[in-house]
């Protein structure tokens, strides 16, 4: 059964992608250097290819973080500054701009790692849909029963609600 095989890789390839979805400025976006690591090329060659191509990149497709967004995104993701760290902002596609990204890096490997970010995209949007319908359907639900529920219709949103971010205490020794 090859064909079983290659679903499995690629529902594997996606799950990987899921992990380098952030939402930043309301988009779902791929950072750069998690680009580069599943091209397996350096992000510097990423970034080139797009300052080549700039045309084909507007800011609905690619944008530079802001050093708040940057910052925070290290203490979400907890990945050091120090030893080596980036000399410029990190850059975020948009999934356009990850579709673009495929036809300026122009390989084999970039062609299955597009596919299996498209299909990561994907799928984040219908969890997200998903999500939307579940709250809708309480709300009816809500609506349609008596009082008696209430409590129920209460705990149910609030165990749907996101759980905030809370900034991670830093471990290790301090720098001075």
């Amino acid at each position: 059964m090859p064909s079983q095989k290659v679903g499995e890789q690629i529902a594997t390839a996606v799950s990987a992608v899921e992990g380098h979805i952030h939402v930043i400025r309301g988009q779902r976006v791929i950072l750069d250097n998690c680009l580069a690591s599943l091209y397996e090329v350096e992000t510097k060659s990423i970034n080139r290819a797009v300052k080549r191509h700039a045309e084909r990149f507007p800011i609905d497709f690619l944008f530079q973080l802001t050093e708040i967004e940057a910052a925070d995104l290290r203490s979400q993701i907890g990945t050091s500054r120090s030893h080596g760290g980036r000399r410029y902002l990190p850059y975020a596609f948009t999934e356009q701009g990850v579709a673009m990204l495929s036809s300026v890096l122009n390989s084999q490997r970039a062609i299955q790692v597009n596919i299996a970010i498209m299909r990561a995209f994907v799928k984040t949007r219908e969890s997200a849909l998903a999500h939307n319908d579940l709250v809708r359907q309480l709300n009816a639900m809500e609506k349609k029963y008596d009082s008696q529920f209430q409590v129920v219709f209460t705990a149910i949103k609030k165990l749907m609600e996101p759980i905030p971010s809370k900034p991670k205490k830093r471990i290790g020794f301090r720098e001075s």
